[in-house]
């Protein structure tokens, strides 16, 4: 028979039949979807569609573009895992990308940009400035040899007066979510997808901040305490 996408070969809501009163048409034909899965091997297809048109089918992704509607950026991000998902949990469960799902994606490219235009350093302390808190051990012979064998570190690079001046007031200017700032530090942000990957082969969104991230917070914690029950 076919996947067909018009309502006179199907039955009523209330489960009654039709009329049939012309056979299918071409232009009401379905096909099967795409179910893309988050996977590292990218696979997409092209599916002629009506009028020579192309579709680009997104089998197989892991990264998008998305954006950070507060500070009007976008980036590449990779994505880490599909978190919610309204329609059907088992989406969730095989890490299917469809539009609408909530997905976690790598925090390291907004948390670049913002200490880049800000000068502000987003998530937990750096590992290269708790080990200088710390108080240098003593080195031994052996380790003084292989500290002027080995090449000298690279120091930070220097940034003039203008540029410091520059940072001192976009970081006066600078606001950010309390929640969405508690997430840079592990490193993961929720974030929303906005596109069609089996339309439009591409997985794309835009980050969740205010009340729509603590809509979504309040979902995945009553999730988890379903669960535990």
């Amino acid at each position: 028979m076919g996947i067909s996408r018009d309502s006179l070969h199907k039955r009523r809501a209330t489960g009654g039949k039709r009329k049939k009163y012309m056979k299918k048409r071409k232009y009401d034909l379905g096909r099967q979807g795409a179910f893309t899965k988050l996977s590292a091997q990218k696979r997409i297809h092209l599916v002629r569609g009506r009028g020579g048109n192309i579709k680009h089918r997104a089998l197989r992704l892991e990264t998008g573009t998305f954006s950070w509607g507060s500070e009007s950026v976008s980036r590449k991000a990779r994505i880490l895992n599909v978190k919610y998902n309204a329609s059907n949990n088992e989406l969730v469960r095989t890490n299917t990308l469809v539009k609408g799902c909530i997905v976690q994606i790598d925090a390291t490219p907004f948390r670049v940009f913002f200490e880049t235009h800000y000068g502000i350093h987003l998530g937990k302390a750096k590992k290269a400035e708790e080990t200088a808190a710390e108080k240098p051990a003593k080195p031994t012979a052996g380790a003084a040899k292989a500290a002027s064998k080995a090449a000298p570190a690279a120091a930070p690079a220097k940034k003039s007066r203008s540029l410091l001046k520059k940072l001192e007031s976009r970081s006066a200017q600078s606001k950010i979510d309390p929640a969405l700032s508690q997430q840079f530090n592990s490193g993961r942000l929720l974030a929303a997808v906005s596109s069609r990957p089996g339309q439009s082969g591409r997985c794309d969104g835009y980050i969740l901040e205010g009340e729509e991230l603590v809509f979504y917070q309040h979902k995945l914690a009553s999730k988890k305490k379903t669960k535990k029950a």
